[in-house]
């Protein structure tokens, strides 16, 4: 028997390098930033203690930071300790804002303005209208513009959430829904707006944003998304995982409905049939419920439900995560679909991966890709994660 070997496009390799003294300052200026963003407001001393940095290093760099507006003292310590008062100083979040954007939906591209809080600042969204190719790009590049106008801050960067695989220099490499193949998105927004962009998969910028910016246990999470597809991101130990053809948590196209001849299960947007997206993808797990009487559609959403504890099982099992996160629709996810999803799972793995497991959806959370574009950008030009 023989087997076709597929070439793929390989993952760049990092070069080291040797460390020079900016580095070093670019690695410790993040250290002190990293304390802040996570603490919030310190003293120069605890900044020593936390980072393992010197106090006159950490005098230097609070110097540095206070001079560019990226951080701010805002008065001595209130709490009563021995000798002379603190003076803490904090991150400045309106020093600069970010322009961040999400691609994950079916119907529309939502856009906002967020601080160095993560807290959003205004927000704007524009509708697809079915367009895609280059005609979908000038509408990221208008909404872009939009937002761009929204803020007369210094903008850090862009950070965005784009359906499909996107590997490591922002180049969608194939995005069905928006028919972008090999599309260096990155590029395209680096050249009409001359700040610097970060461009991942919607699914892994949806993870960031969970670990980044809301209340998790553990460094390890999976937060699996419905929205324009279904995409899974996963981090494990703190990091994002990717893959080596950046295909990572691609578990829509596992097919799950299927029979000898192939005509089993809905026509998938790759050509296939029986993928999981069209059990469980919002668009068609939409179309599949409406008008039903309420029996009948709990039990189709505990149908696919259940699809999705089968596909996710092995991998929660092998990973050994306690925490996944379902991402989509609420009228879709809570209830019996989540429900079924997680007695699947239980049902599939050993009691010591069942017992520790939380699953829940995002409760309506629909910020989660737009806080990870604003972890992307943080990463990049801060150095905070």
């Amino acid at each position: 028997m023989t087997s076709e070997i597929v070439e793929q496009a390989p993952r760049r390799r990092r070069v080291s390098v040797k460390a020079l003294p900016q580095h070093n300052r670019v690695h410790n200026r993040s250290l002190v930033l990293q304390a802040l963003f996570h603490n919030g407001a310190m003293s120069r001393a605890d900044l020593a203690r936390h980072s393992g940095l010197t106090r006159p290093t950490v005098s230097v760099l609070v110097a540095e930071l206070e001079a560019d507006g990226i951080v701010s003292e805002i008065g001595q310590r209130a709490d009563v300790r021995v000798g002379k008062p603190a003076t803490l100083v904090e991150i400045n979040a309106d020093a600069f804002h970010m322009i961040v954007l999400d691609l994950s939906s079916a119907d529309r591209f939502v856009g906002a303005v967020v601080n160095l809080r993560g807290e959003v600042v205004d927000r704007a969204e524009l509708e697809i209208d079915g367009a895609v190719g280059d005609d979908a790009i000038a509408r990221v590049i208008r909404l872009g513009e939009r937002l761009a106008a929204l803020t007369t801050r210094r903008i850090l960067g862009i950070g965005v959430g784009s359906p499909g695989i996107v590997d490591d220099q922002g180049v969608v490499r194939e995005g069905l829904h928006l028919e972008w193949f090999d599309l260096p998105l990155k590029q395209r927004l680096k050249e009409h707006f001359r700040v610097p962009v970060r461009v991942a998969n919607d699914a892994n910028v949806a993870a960031l944003g969970v670990h980044t910016f809301r209340d998790v246990p553990g460094l390890s999470l999976m937060v699996i998304t419905i929205e324009h597809g279904v995409g899974v991101g996963l981090i494990i130990g703190g990091s994002l995982v990717e893959g080596e053809q950046f295909s990572a948590g691609e578990m829509g196209h596992v097919t799950v409905d299927s029979s000898a001849d192939g005509s089993e299960g809905a026509l998938c947007t790759c050509g296939r049939r029986g993928c999981l997206e069209t059990v469980v993808g919002a668009r068609y797990l939409s179309d599949r419920v409406a008008g039903l009487p309420a029996q009948e559609r709990d039990a189709a959403l505990r149908s696919a439900g259940r699809a999705l504890g089968i596909v996710t099982a092995p991998v929660i099992s092998a990973l050994n995560l306690n925490e996944v996160v379902l991402s989509g629709p609420a009228a879709l996810l809570d209830g019996p679909f989540a429900e079924a999803a997680l007695a699947t799972v239980k049902a599939r793995t050993l009691s010591a991966v069942g017992r520790g497991l939380t699953l829940r959806t995002s409760g309506g959370d629909t910020d989660l890709v737009l806080l990870g574009g604003a972890s992307l950008v943080l990463q990049a030009e801060l150095g905070v994660s």
